[in-house]
C-alpha cells in the first residue's frame, strides 16, 4: 500500500506538469516583436510610443541592469478562434521561483492605458478583440537585477547604476497569442488544492486516501492525447471529494488579498512607483473578473504615486474603493520603521496618511497594517488610538530567533496603558498563496485554539511579484468549505477584526515593546541616513514653532505647502528599509541628498520666520526651540564662555593625564584619552567604575549569520579590540583632543567640559567624535563603564521612555543585547544616576558588570558605525561626526532636558528686541513636542504635549495670544472628549496628564 501510494502521487505530479499545465493554453500564434531601449531613466508612455522600434525576436537578449526596454507586440487573432478566450503570453525571461526580484513589465494599450502587469506568476495579457482583427500592445519592461542573488549576500555592484556591470541580463522567452482553455485550467486548480491538502494529512487518515483515489480515478479518465476533450469527464471524478464539507470545528481563515511592496529596498524609489502600478493594474484586472475579490493596500504614499503618475489606474482604483473591493488599510504614509522615528514624526505618519485616505478616497482606516517592520515601539498603541484606529496587525515577530510569541490574538498595552486589539497571522507569512501547506500551518500554529477560532491570511506575491493571482482566488473558492482544510473566506480586514474581537473580547494582554529578536543592526547601519532623519525631525520642529509664532503675531504667512511637502519627504525616508539602513547604495545616496535639500530649505524657512519676529537694528537675538530653558547647556559641541554665576573650565596636566575642573565636577582623562574619573566636587561621588573608563572606543568583528545590514548576532561580543593607541593628544579649550588610527580608518575626538554651575549643565561632559571609516564587517562602539548599581535602564522612545532590564535572567531578557534609544539613555540607583545623550545615534547595549569591589556596576555603550557588505558593500565608508554627552548625577528629568538640548541648537539672528514665547508650561514634566497651525489651514494653533517623566503631571499652559476656544483633539485634530484638558480661559489652559499621556490641544486665538 505504501509503495502504491507513492507511485500514484508521482503519477499525479507528472500529469500535472507534463499534461495539464501545457494544455491550459493552446493553440498558439506567434507575436511579432519589436523593441526600443530607453536611454537612462524611465520615460513616459508618450515618449516610448513615438520612439523608433526595431525588430526583435524570442530568444533575443535585452535589458542592461536597471535599464528599461519597451517591447511592442503585434498579431492578428485567427478567425477560427471565434468564441474562445484569447490571451497574449509574454515571458521576459522570468524565474518563477522568485517573483518580485527580477524583470517586470507593465502592458499598455496603444492609447496609453495600463492593462496589467507581466510578472513571473502572471504572464498573460488579456486580448479584447474579435477574430481576424489586429492585436497590438506595448510592454514597459524593467531590467531589475536580482541584487540578492541566491541570498548568500556576496557583495555586489548591482545596487547602483554607477557600479552595475554592462550587458543585458535577460532573454525574451515567449511572445505568442494563445487560446485559454478554462476547463483545463479549473482542473489544474482542483488538482493543486487536492494534492496540497492531501500532503498535509496523516497517512492514517481516511480523508487522505479519499483524495488520493479520487485523483487516481481522474487520471484514468484523462486521455493524454486529448486533454482538452476529456478534461470535463476527468473533473467529474473530483466533484464528490471537493464537495465534502469541513468539520464544524475547523479553523476559520479570513483571506485578504495583499501585495507587500517595500517603498525602497533592493531597488530605488523610482522603481517602487512602477512596481505599485504593475501590481495595482493586476489587482484591478482580477476585480473585473471576480466581484468577490477583496484587496487590502496600505501606504498612502503608494496611492499618491498612482494619482501623480498613473491617473487612469488611480481613477479605477477609486471606483473599486467605493465598491468595497480595494481597501485602504494602515492609515500611515508608509509602512514605517517604528523604533527610530521621533514621537512627532510617528504621529505625522498617521496624520499625513489618514488625511490622504479621508480626503482622496473617503475612507478612514481603522487597522494599522505593519507586517514587516523590525519590531514595534511601546509608544505605538497610544498613537494608534489617538489616530482613530482600533486594531493592529503584524507578522514580523514570527521571525524571532529564540522566543516565540505566546499569542496570535491579544491586546497590546503601550507605555501609557493604552490597549489595542492585535493579531499576528499564524500563517507566518505576508506573501501567502493559499497553498495546502500554508493553510495547515495557520491552523496548527494558531495559539488561541479553544478561545478563538479565527485568523487572517494575507495572500499575494509582494515586492513587484504581481500581488494575488487567479490561481490563489481559485484556491480560496475550493477551500471555503472543504473537509480536512480550514474554512477560507475572502473578506476585508475590518470584517476579520470585528469578528475576532467579538469572539475573543477578553484576549490576553502583552505589555511593552514588541521587540524583534533579530535585525538589531538596523539601529546602526547607514549612519548618514539616520543622522539625516534625526536632524530633519528637529529642524521641522523649529520651523513649525517659529513659523507659527510669526503667523500668530501677524508678521509672516505660514508656509503650509512647503512644510507639508518636506514632511512627506521625511516620512517616506522613514520606511522600514530606508531608515533602518537595509537598502541598496542607490536608495541611501538619494536619501542623503534628500536630507541635504531638506536641511537647506528648513534652515531658510527658520531664518525667515525668526527675522520676521525681531526688530531691525544692531544686536543679536537668540532663539531656543527646546522646551526647557538653557540654564547652562548649549547644544552639543556648541561651546561658549562661562556666564555670570558659572565657573569657567580649568584644564591642566595631571601626572599621566589631564584634569578638567569646572568647580562642579572634576574629570580625569588619562594619556590614552580615556575618561577614568568623574567626581562630584561637593559630594565626592565617583561616576566611573573603579578601574574602568568612559569614552573607550571598541571595534568588534561583525559577521552576521544571515542578513548583513540587518543583523548583529550575539557572537560579535566575543571578539573586541579596545582602541587605546594614541597618535596625538593635546589640550584644547575646555578639554582635550585625541587622534587615533586603526585598520584602514582614523578617529579624532574632543572631550570638553561645560561651564560649572547649578543644574545638569555643570555636570555635563561632551564628546565630539569624528571617524574616517573604511572598515568591512566591523562594529564600532563607545563604551562608558559607570559606577551605578542599576537593575534596569530607561531609554527614550516616542513621547516617553521604555524600561528594560540590565540582567539576562530569562531568554527574553538575554535576547535584548542590542536595543534602540532616541536622544538619551539613563541608568540609576536610588539617589544617583547618569544619562548618556546623543544627537544622532540609535543603537545601544546596556549590561551589568563587576567592579573592582564586590559590587555590580553598569556598562552603557553607544553603537556608532557598522560596515556590512550587503546590500551596500561600502556601507558608511567616509567621514562621520557624532556628538554625545555624559550627564553625571542625572535623574530622568535631567536626561529629558539634556536630550532636547543636544538636538536643538540655540540660534541667533541679527536684530533687537525680545521674542515672546507663544506658549509657556509651568511643569517641566509636561513637554510641548509640537507647535503648529492646523492641518485644515484654518489658522488655528495646534499644540502636542506629553508627560515625559512617567508619572502624573498637572499644570498650566499659558498662551501669548488671547484664547477664543480650546478643545482636545485626536492626532487628526478632530475634537474628542477631554481626558487631559481640564479648563481654559483667555490666557491659557490647565491640563492633568497620566504617565506618558499624549495630548493634542487645538486653540482658536484672537488675532
Amino acid at each position: 500500500m505504501h509503495d502504491d501510494r507513492i507511485v500514484t502521487e508521482d503519477r499525479i505530479a507528472r500529469a500535472l506538469r507534463d499534461r495539464l499545465l501545457p494544455a491550459v493554453h493552446g493553440p498558439t500564434e506567434p507575436l511579432r516583436v519589436s523593441a526600443w531601449d530607453a536611454p537612462g531613466e524611465p520615460v513616459p508612455f508618450a515618449d516610448a510610443l513615438a520612439a523608433d522600434f526595431v525588430p526583435a525576436r524570442v530568444g533575443g537578449r535585452w535589458g542592461t541592469p536597471w535599464g528599461t526596454t519597451w517591447f511592442r507586440f503585434d498579431a492578428t487573432v485567427p478567425r477560427d478562434w471565434a468564441g474562445r478566450r484569447v490571451e497574449a503570453l509574454v515571458d521576459l525571461g522570468f524565474d518563477a521561483a522568485t517573483p518580485g526580484f527580477q524583470a517586470e513589465g507593465l502592458a499598455f494599450t496603444l492609447a496609453g492605458v495600463p492593462i496589467k502587469g507581466v510578472q513571473p506568476r502572471t504572464t498573460h495579457v488579456p486580448v479584447d478583440t474579435a477574430p481576424g482583427r489586429p492585436v497590438s500592445f506595448l510592454v514597459e519592461a524593467a531590467a531589475n537585477p536580482d541584487v540578492g542573488g541566491d541570498w548568500t549576500f556576496v557583495p555586489t555592484g548591482m545596487g547602483d547604476t554607477a557600479t552595475a556591470p554592462p550587458g543585458p541580463l535577460y532573454s525574451l522567452r515567449r511572445a505568442e497569442l494563445a487560446v485559454w482553455n478554462p476547463t483545463v485550467w479549473e482542473l489544474v486548480q482542483d488538482v493543486r488544492v487536492m494534492t496540497g491538502l492531501m500532503r498535509q494529512l496523516d497517512v492514517r487518515e481516511p480523508r487522505r486516501h479519499d483524495l488520493l483515489r479520487s485523483l487516481e480515478r481522474m487520471l484514468d479518465r484523462l486521455d493524454p492525447d486529448d486533454v482538452i476533450g476529456t478534461a470535463p469527464d476527468a473533473r467529474s471524478e473530483l466533484t464528490a471529494a471537493l464537495g465534502r464539507p469541513a468539520h464544524p470545528s475547523a479553523h476559520r481563515i479570513v483571506a485578504v488579498g495583499h501585495a507587500h511592496i517595500d517603498s525602497a529596498w533592493l531597488w530605488p524609489v523610482r522603481e517602487t512607483i512602477r512596481k505599485v502600478a504593475r501590481t495595482v493594474a493586476n489587482v484591478l484586472h482580477l476585480m473585473h473578473d471576480d466581484p468577490g475579490f477583496v484587496f487590502a493596500c496600505p501606504q498612502a504614499q503608494h496611492y499618491q504615486w498612482m494619482k501623480d503618475h498613473y491617473p487612469s489606474i488611480f481613477a479605477e482604483l477609486r471606483k473599486r474603493v467605493e465598491a468595497g473591493q480595494f481597501v485602504p488599510v494602515g492609515g500611515m504614509w508608509v509602512e514605517s520603521d517604528t523604533n527610530m522615528p521621533g514621537g512627532e514624526a510617528l504621529a505625522r505618519q498617521f496624520v499625513t496618511g489618514k488625511r490622504f485616505f479621508i480626503e482622496e478616497l473617503g475612507v478612514d482606516p481603522e487597522e494599522v497594517w505593519l507586517p514587516d517592520s523590525f519590531g514595534y515601539s511601546a509608544a505605538l498603541p497610544q498613537l494608534v488610538k489617538l489616530a482613530g484606529s482600533r486594531w493592529f496587525l503584524s507578522q514580523k515577530l514570527s521571525w524571532n530567533e529564540v522566543d516565540r510569541m505566546p499569542h496570535h490574538t491579544f491586546r497590546w498595552e503601550g507605555i501609557d496603558g493604552t490597549r489595542i486589539f492585535t493579531h499576528f497571522p499564524p500563517v507566518e507569512t505576508y506573501n501567502a498563496e493559499l497553498s495546502g501547506a500554508e493553510l495547515a500551518h495557520a491552523s496548527r500554529t494558531y495559539a488561541e485554539h479553544g478561545r478563538g477560532s479565527l485568523s487572517l491570511v494575507p495572500f499575494g506575491w509582494g515586492d513587484g511579484g504581481g500581488g494575488p493571482t487567479r490561481e490563489m482566488l481559485a484556491a480560496a473558492a475550493r477551500t471555503a468549505d472543504l473537509e480536512g482544510s480550514p474554512r477560507v473566506t475572502v473578506a476585508s480586514p475590518r470584517e476579520f477584526f470585528e469578528a475576532a474581537q467579538a469572539e475573543y473580547p477578553d484576549a490576553p494582554v502583552w505589555r511593552g515593546e514588541l521587540y524583534l529578536e533579530m535585525h538589531r543592526g538596523t539601529y546602526t547601519s547607514q549612519a548618514r541616513t539616520k543622522q539625516g532623519n534625526r536632524r530633519s525631525e528637529h529642524l521641522l520642529r523649529e520651523a513649525e514653532l517659529w513659523c507659527t509664532t510669526a503667523a500668530v503675531a501677524g508678521r509672516a504667512d505660514y508656509p503650509y505647502d512647503a512644510l507639508e511637502r518636506i514632511w512627506k519627504v521625511v516620512l517616506l525616508n522613514q520606511f522600514h528599509d530606508i531608515l533602518p539602513g537595509s537598502s541598496i547604495a542607490w536608495v541611501h545616496r538619494e536619501a542623503e541628498q534628500a536630507y541635504e535639500r531638506v536641511e537647506a530649505e528648513l534652515a531658510a524657512i527658520i531664518e525667515t520666520a525668526q527675522l520676521a519676529l525681531v526688530e531691525p537694528g544692531a544686536g543679536e537675538v537668540t532663539f531656543n526651540a527646546s522646551p526647557y530653558p538653557r540654564a547652562g547647556l548649549a547644544a552639543l559641541g556648541g561651546g561658549r564662555p562661562a556666564r555670570a554665576g558659572e565657573r569657567a573650565v580649568e584644564v591642566r596636566a595631571d601626572g599621566d593625564g589631564y584634569l578638567l575642573d569646572n568647580g562642579t565636577i572634576r574629570v580625569r582623562v588619562d594619556i590614552r584619552g580615556l575618561v577614568t574619573s568623574i567626581v562630584d566636587a561637593a559630594s565626592g561621588r565617583e561616576a566611573v567604575r573603579r578601574g574602568g573608563s568612559a569614552n573607550r572606543l571598541q571595534v568588534h568583528r561583525d559577521s552576521p549569520n544571515r542578513w548583513d545590514a540587518w543583523d548583529v548576532d550575539e557572537h560579535y561580543l566575543r571578539t573586541v579590540v579596545d582602541l587605546l593607541d594614541v597618535d596625538r593628544i593635546a589640550v584644547v579649550d575646555r578639554g582635550v583632543s585625541i587622534s587615533r588610527s586603526f585598520g584602514d580608518s582614523a578617529v579624532s575626538q574632543r572631550i570638553t567640559l561645560c561651564a560649572g554651575g547649578p543644574g545638569a549643565a555643570g555636570r555635563t561632559l561632551e564628546f565630539e567624535t569624528v571617524v574616517d571609516w573604511y572598515e568591512s564587517e566591523k562594529f564600532l562602539k563607545a563604551c562608558f563603564e559607570l559606577d551605578v548599581h542599576a537593575e534596569q535602564y530607561a531609554s527614550e522612545t516616542q513621547f516617553g521612555h521604555v524600561v528594560r532590564p540590565t540582567h539576562r535572567n530569562t531568554s527574553w531578557d538575554a535576547a535584548k543585547f542590542e536595543t534602540c534609544v532616541h536622544r538619551w539613555v539613563h541608568v540609576g540607583e536610588t539617589g544617583y544616576g547618569a544619562a548618556l545623550v546623543n544627537d544622532s545615534t540609535y543603537g545601544q547595549d546596556v549590561s551589568r558588570t563587576s567592579g573592582a569591589d564586590p559590587t555590580t556596576t553598569t556598562q552603557v555603550r553607544l553603537s556608532l558605525l557598522r560596515s556590512p557588505r550587503f546590500p551596500d558593500p561600502v556601507t558608511d565608508h567616509g567621514r562621520h561626526t557624532f556628538r554625545y554627552a555624559l550627564v553625571a548625577g542625572a535623574g530622568i528629568a535631567d536626561a529629558v532636558a539634556a536630550g532636547y538640548a543636544a538636538n536643538l541648537p540655540l540660534r541667533s539672528v541679527a536684530g533687537r528686541g525680545d521674542v515672546e514665547p507663544i506658549v509657556r508650561v509651568h511643569n517641566p514634566a509636561i513637554v510641548v513636542e509640537s507647535v503648529k497651525l492646523a492641518e485644515d489651514r484654518s489658522g488655528e494653533v495646534v499644540l502636542r504635549l506629553y508627560e515625559a517623566y512617567g508619572g502624573r503631571a498637572g499644570g498650566r499652559v499659558e498662551v501669548a495670544s488671547p484664547i477664543v476656544r480650546a478643545m482636545e483633539t485626536d492626532l487628526l485634530e478632530r475634537e474628542v472628549p477631554a481626558t487631559g484638558l481640564v479648563a481654559s480661559d483667555r490666557t491659557g489652559f490647565a491640563v492633568s496628564l497620566r504617565p506618558f499621556q499624549v495630548l493634542t490641544v487645538r486653540l482658536g486665538l484672537l488675532r
